[in-house]
């Protein structure tokens, strides 16, 4: 089964961090996606630019706007899909996922059908 896991964090807190404090960050996020790449659960993986880099359309509306949908501290800063044998094995994986500022992960199913 699939899951989308949705890494949201602050980017304000993250820019902050040093140079070796990041290069260790992606270091690790390096060694997981090696790992479960090796195991076969990695269907996709990207870091996404910074949300000042986004354009919103409003399909409602027709209107398009600079920067993200939502106006919060945490932005989307990245993406795994991965193959869980179920939730628990997913929040396992989730846990191994390593820490940045602000960091919270949202895990969904992907629906197949």
């Amino acid at each position: 089964m699939r899951f989308l896991f949705l890494l949201y964090g602050d980017e304000q807190a993250e820019a902050a961090l040093s140079p070796a404090e990041r290069r260790m960050i992606v270091e690790h996020h390096m060694v997981l996606s090696e790992r479960l790449a090796q195991e076969g659960r990695v269907q996709s993986g990207e870091v996404l630019q910074a949300s000042t880099t986004a354009t919103t359309l409003d399909r409602t509306s027709g209107c398009v706007t600079d920067g993200p949908y939502a106006e919060t501290k945490e932005q989307l800063g990245g993406f795994y899909v991965l193959d869980c044998a179920d939730m628990d094995d997913a929040l396992a994986l989730a846990r191994e996922i390593p820490d940045s500022p602000g960091l919270r992960i949202e895990i969904r199913p992907v629906d197949t059908a």
